[in-house]
Formats: C-alpha cells, sequence, structure tokens
C-alpha cells in the first residue's frame, strides 16, 4: 500500500468512523488490471461487541500505508475471520457516489445505519480507482472492473456465497452495482471490461468463473443470484440524465439544446462513459425471468432529491418491467457470441424494429397496472403532494422488482434514513412481510395499517 498515492486529499482515518477500536480494517484490494483499492471491511456493531478485547487488542501499530489501522493482509485478522466463518454472515458491498472518496459526505453515516442494524450485516466498501487513495484513473470499464474486484474478493477470498451479498449503489455507484449485477447475474453478456485480462481461475481451471482465452473478452461460469441489488438515487445512463439535468433542479444545463436536436445529439455523442443502466437492468430482469433464476431488485429514490431527479427512477423501473415484458413475449436475446461485428449490426436492427412494439406494451401496461401495484403513504399531517411515499411491487416470487420513492431525504442524506437499511434487511430476509403483502405481483393499493415499508 506505500505506493498509494492520495487523489484529491488525503483519506481520514478510519478512527474517524471507528466507533470502537479496529471495528473498520483497511486493506487493499487488487484489481484484474493490476490496480490497487482502497477498501474497507466494517463489522456489525453487535459482533464487535461481543468480541470488543479480542478486536481491539489487535496490534496494527506497525502497518505501512494509509492510517487508521491499514493492514496488507486483511485475512490474519479476527476481523476477517468474524466474516468468511459464520454461516449466517451477510454482506453489503458499497458503491459509494462521484464526489470524494470513502470517509467523505454521508458515507460515515451510511456506513454506521448498515451495520447497527443487526449483528450479521457486514459492510465492504472501496474507493474506486483514482479516488482517495487508490490508484489509476476513474473509466466506465475501469470502475466496472473494481466492482468485479470487490465480488470475487467477497465471493472467492471471504468465502461468502452470492445469496448473502447485498449489490448496494448510490448515485454513481447505482450504474457500477446495475453493471456488476449484470455482469454475474446474466449468462450471456455484452462485451466484457477487462477484454484480455486474465485472473487467477484461468490458472486453476475454476469451471464456474474462467475468463475466455480468446481475447474475445467473454466469460463461461454459472449466473450468481445476490440476495439483492439495491439503487439509490440511480440514472437510466449519463447521456439521458444529463440531456435533462438542472443545477438545484430548476437551472437548465443541456435543455436548450433540445430546441436543436441534431446539436444536443452531437453533445451527447461526445460523452464517452455512457452509464446504460436501464438497459443493463432489462437484460438482468429479462435474463432471470427467461432461465428462471431469482432477482430481488430495489430502486429507491427522494423526490427532493435535486441532484438526481426521481424521473430518472421512473426510467430505471420502467427498464426493469421492460426486462419481464421482453421475456414474456419471447423477444430474442441480443448477446451473441461477438464473433462477428456484422452478425451483431443485424441483431440490433431487428431489435429496433422489436423494441417499437415492446415499447408500446411497456407503456400500456404501466398505464394501467402501475397505480394497482402501489402502495401509498403520506409522510406529514394532511395529504399534500410534496408528502406522497410511494412504493410498487412487480414481478413474481422469482423476479420482485420494488420502487420506493420518498418525498425527504435529497440525494444524499436518504442513505442513511431508514429505508436504505430496511431495503438491505428485506433483501436478507430479515423483515418478515405481513400476509396481507404477499400477493405475487398483483398488488392492490393498500392501506396505511397493512404497510410495512
Amino acid at each position: 500500500m506505500n505506493e498509494m498515492k492520495a487523489n484529491g486529499g488525503n483519506v481520514k482515518e478510519a478512527r474517524l468512523i471507528d466507533a470502537d477500536k479496529n471495528q473498520v480494517t483497511p486493506f487493499p484490494l487488487h484489481t484484474l488490471d493490476h490496480q490497487t483499492l482502497y477498501a474497507w471491511h466494517i463489522l456489525p456493531l453487535g459482533l464487535y461487541a461481543r468480541h470488543e478485547s479480542a478486536l481491539a487488542a489487535q496490534d496494527r501499530s506497525g502497518a505501512t500505508g494509509a492510517t487508521g489501522g491499514f493492514v496488507s493482509d486483511i485475512t490474519t485478522t479476527l476481523n476477517f475471520a468474524l466474516l468468511r466463518d459464520d454461516p449466517e454472515a451477510r454482506l453489503v458491498l458499497y458503491f459509494h457516489g462521484n464526489a470524494g472518496h470513502i470517509t467523505q459526505s454521508i458515507r460515515p453515516r451510511s456506513f454506521h445505519a448498515l451495520t447497527s442494524v443487526s449483528s450479521k450485516i457486514h459492510v465492504l466498501a472501496i474507493d474506486y480507482r483514482g479516488f482517495g487513495l487508490s490508484t489509476g484513473s476513474p473509466t466506465e470499464e475501469g470502475l466496472i472492473l473494481d466492482a468485479r474486484a470487490a465480488v470475487d474478493w467477497a465471493t472467492k477470498v471471504a468465502r461468502v456465497p452470492a445469496e448473502r451479498i447485498v449489490l448496494l449503489g448510490h448515485s454513481l455507484g447505482t450504474a457500477v452495482a446495475a453493471a456488476a449485477a449484470e455482469y454475474y447475474c446474466c449468462p450471456r453478456s455484452t462485451p466484457d471490461a477487462g477484454a484480455g485480462c486474465r485472473s487467477s481461475d484461468d490458472e486453476t481451471g475454476d469451471d464456474e468463473t474462467r475468463e475466455t482465452r480468446e481475447g474475445r473478452g467473454r466469460r463461461e461460469y454459472k449466473p450468481m443470484e445476490f440476495a439483492g441489488v439495491i439503487l439509490v438515487a440511480g440514472f437510466s445512463s449519463l447521456p439521458t440524465m444529463l440531456s435533462g439535468y438542472a443545477i438545484a433542479g430548476w437551472i437548465p444545463v443541456l435543455r436548450p439544446l433540445s430546441f436543436w436536436p441534431w446539436l444536443l445529439g452531437k453533445v451527447m455523442a461526445r460523452i464517452v462513459d455512457k452509464w446504460p443502466s436501464a438497459e443493463r437492468l432489462t437484460r438482468l430482469t429479462k435474463s432471470a425471468k427467461t432461465d428462471g433464476r431469482r432477482l430481488n431488485l430495489t430502486l429507491i429514490h427522494a423526490r427532493n432529491d435535486w441532484d438526481i431527479p426521481f424521473h430518472e427512477d421512473d426510467k430505471l423501473f420502467k427498464g426493469a418491467v421492460r426486462g419481464l415484458v421482453e421475456a414474456e413475449l419471447g423477444i430474442g436475446m441480443v448477446y451473441g457470441d461477438g464473433r462477428d461485428e456484422q452478425e451483431y449490426e443485424e441483431r440490433e436492427r431487428v431489435r429496433e424494429e422489436e423494441e417499437r412494439e415492446v415499447e408500446r406494451c411497456v407503456e400500456n401496461l404501466l398505464e394501467k397496472e402501475k397505480g394497482k401495484r402501489t402502495v401509498e403513504r403520506w409522510m406529514g399531517d394532511g395529504r399534500k403532494e410534496r408528502d406522497r411515499a410511494a412504493v410498487t411491487t412487480w414481478g413474481d416470487e422469482g423476479v420482485v422488482i420494488r420502487q420506493e420513492l420518498w418525498p425527504y431525504g435529497g440525494h444524499n442524506n436518504l442513505m442513511f434514513y431508514a429505508p436504505v437499511p430496511m431495503a438491505v434487511m428485506r433483501a436478507f430476509g430479515l423483515v418478515e412481510q405481513p400476509e396481507s403483502t404477499r400477493d405475487n405481483g398483483t398488488t392492490v393499493r393498500r392501506t396505511e395499517s397493512t404497510m410495512n415499508i
């Protein structure tokens, strides 16, 4: 870790979040393309309390690199053993937003909220390449590799199975989490981030996670089923979000260009990293539905988010529902083997024709059914629109899409408000649903007295 340099300022010491000594373990995480990420493993508070003396007695005074108890080999710590050796341990992989680093902004409060609700919930948080003390420069492809490093560490090093892992993303992190979910949950996918990189599995012959050696950037493995994928304050795609973005919610940036579509198109074409999360969610839900796999997807947004408007969350929800519609209609998967560019272009042309039909189906379906599958709740004394919360559940026992729109929380504070830790608990099966809410996706508008949100 000595070679790590702070990019954009020094990372604060871990003890600034550490309510108790050595509850947090900073350690290095290595990627397939040889970058080194600064990562935190955070113990649940209840678990720490049971092992407080032994954990606090760990001597990290000789640690090198970043301050705050950094260890070069986390597998030698009691903290790691408490995660790896507990068959009931759960792990949240936390992908933060684009501002600052691992200890800035609302992140410490968010970590506390997640690790205080259950003695079984651990957190692994990373700084992406180019952030904080991590090496490299951030790109879409690079950040996806960073997410893969986190998932691979969790499943292969810590030996936590996917069904005990939640992918949690905030803001930019929602795009990272969606890309990671697509990569690990879909048996076939778009060209792979990190094409040409070889993992240690190439040497061991691991059948479940083998990088293909032909350089096509594809992989062969058994798709994973995570406990849940939770996206907070997400966006449909970077170009789409920017085209309607307004500073503080009312100063438009690119919206004036909408009067000249050709000019707006030129500007959008210059955006290198697209982050097409809505499309990724379509592929994710479609693949899960088609192959009969379980998927628990939760979208959470605040109506008073002035950084990313909640309408972007509606686009993500629509993209996720679209995948179910495509699966029902038998629309062809658009993955292919990537060997023939002309063949891929032909499939894209066919898909464009199909898209027009699917778009009409999805629009009609949402108009007819979304209201029936929505629970409303007013957070204030009266019933004013600004105080309205809405929770929509769509899907069935295999694939469940849940959208939560809350009146308050803004872009950042929502991360440590009750809806996020509750969504994590729900994904891990730590919240018992009342019988009245179990309806296999045909939810009607329910009264407040029966809600569990």
